[in-house]
């Protein structure tokens, strides 16, 4: 604000010369002759107290209300917006001016130069006042400002840092504050473990955001046997009826060993599963289809409304599991039991004899056959009468052994005196050639008809037709010797020829 104004006071020029001060009424006066009132304690003679404040000795900082100044109507400078400080300056000087006129005159000259000393001084204060301020306002400010902006920047990358995400582990969810930047750092603050089998979404090592979602899932073990093949599974699923869609198992009509809405623990579960299958079940001559999550083959064939009875019996085990599209063939048995006896061949047992000519054997004790009674079960299968099976056997009498004693003794060349005569001829004349041959009556035996006494006589052993023909031969020239062609009395002739 300009002091040009007040600065003409400077002179001592007359006082009427401003309207303001109302000097127009009062006679000129002589130069420097007005007194010049001083500041000091009201009451004190020829000291007057400065009841005039211009409104600029307190000027108000920028934003705040003024202060000490009142309005025409009665209220504080707050009410009013602030003004430039020319406007306040004449406003300040029209109420000095007002209030100068209401108080008696006569000595109207010296209280307006007294008036103009204040407002000089107050100028001077005001001056030095405005001077100061800036700087001292700004050595207040700069530190504060600095602050601010430290705590600002610090904020910021505070909030930067700090993400809210939402954890769901294994159903549970929470909301989370986390300065971890990636899915594997906040699962580790968590202390939330992860298995090979768990799976984590979005995946370990993504990068984080406020706002996102990360859902873990714990896997569960399930022993699943499924439609009879049993193996182990895995499954994040919590309940079963979650775990067989999860492992696409078809559930509609399929047969499950435990509730579908049972929760799976962590520690897992055992599961058995028989899906729906078609079975064809061929019995009586008609074909029969069911839908079945039977488990056996025999509880397919009772749900298609066929009875087994007796030793009916199917085309496969009967215990075996059922598989889609199989075809069951019922088999009708009927049939018994047969009993049959057979021989049991008797042993020969031979023993070397030293007294016997080498080539002959003789049966000391003939052999006789056992017997055996054999059982076979009878089967008509649809009607098909079938091969007899053998179900049992049982000895009735064990078999005797026949005991033989087989030559050893070298046989002598010839016998003299027989060896020129035609005993092929004898041979063929007494039993046409043939060495066990024996007459009708059973006296009679071999290739020259001895009878056992005579053959045992000559040496022989047993009967004369078990020993071979050239030991026949030999002991029928051995009797030629001692009696001549009369043991032959009908074919004793052909020795001659």
């Amino acid at each position: 604000m300009s002091n040009a104004r007040y600065e003409t006071y400077e002179t001592y020029g007359p006082a009427y010369a401003d309207p303001a001060y109302g000097g127009f009424d009062a006679p000129p006066a002589e130069p420097h002759s007005a007194d010049t009132l001083g500041y000091g304690t009201p009451g004190t003679p020829g000291v007057h107290g400065d009841t005039y404040r211009p409104a600029y000795e307190t000027p108000p900082l920028p934003g705040l209300p003024r202060q000490g100044a009142g309005g025409p109507d009665g209220r504080t400078a707050a009410a009013y917006p602030e003004e430039p400080e020319p406007v306040a300056a004449g406003r300040a000087a029209s109420r000095a001016a007002s209030r100068a006129e209401s108080r008696a005159g006569t000595r109207a000259e010296s209280r307006a130069a007294a008036r103009a000393g204040s407002h000089r001084r107050s100028a001077r204060r005001r001056k030095t006042r405005y001077a100061e301020r800036p700087d001292s306002s700004l050595r207040r400010l700069l530190p504060q400002a600095l602050v601010v902006a430290f705590l600002a920047g610090g904020t910021t990358a505070f909030v930067a840092k700090d993400k809210a995400v939402e954890l769901n582990v294994d159903g549970t969810t929470r909301t989370l504050h986390t300065f971890a930047d990636d899915v594997t750092e906040l699962l580790a603050e968590e202390g939330v473990e992860i298995g090979s089998h768990d799976v984590v979404a979005p995946g370990p090592g993504t990068e984080l955001s406020s706002g996102d979602e990360i859902a873990v899932h714990y896997a569960r073990p399930v022993r699943l046997t499924l439609d009879g093949h049993r193996r182990q599974v895995w499954t994040t699923a919590r309940t079963v009826e979650g775990a067989l869609r999860q492992l696409g198992v078809r559930q509609e009509g399929a047969y499950v060993s435990t509730s579908r809405s049972r929760r799976i623990g962590r520690e897992g579960l055992a599961l058995d599963v028989r899906t729906e299958r078609t079975v064809t079940v061929m019995a009586d001559g008609r074909a029969r289809t069911v839908r079945t999550n039977a488990a056996t083959v025999r509880e397919a064939v009772e749900e298609a409304g066929i009875t087994l009875r007796g030793q009916d019996t199917t085309s496969v085990p009967q215990g075996s599991f059922p598989r889609d599209g199989q075809t069951v063939t019922v088999l009708r048995i009927t049939g018994g039991r047969e009993v049959r006896e057979e021989a049991i061949p008797f042993q020969v047992r031979r023993t070397e004899d030293p007294e016997l000519f080498r080539g002959t054997e003789v049966v000391d004790r003939a052999g006789e056959p056992g017997l055996r009674r054999i059982t076979y079960s009878l089967r008509t299968v649809n009607g098909v009468r079938q091969k007899p099976r053998r179900i049992g056997a049982e000895v009735v009498r064990e078999p005797r052994p026949q005991l033989v004693r087989v030559g050893t003794k070298p046989r002598p060349a010839s016998v003299r005196g027989a060896d020129h005569l035609d005993w092929q001829g004898l041979a063929a004349c007494e039993s046409g050639g043939r060495p066990d041959a024996v007459d009708p009556s059973g006296t009679y035996g071999g290739l020259y008809q001895f009878d056992t006494p005579t053959w045992q006589a000559l040496g022989g052993r047993g009967r004369p037709q078990d020993a071979p023909a050239a030991e026949q031969t030999y002991r029928a020239k051995k009797l030629y010797v001692r009696r001549g062609a009369s043991p032959w009395p009908h074919c004793g002739g052909r020795l001659r020829g």
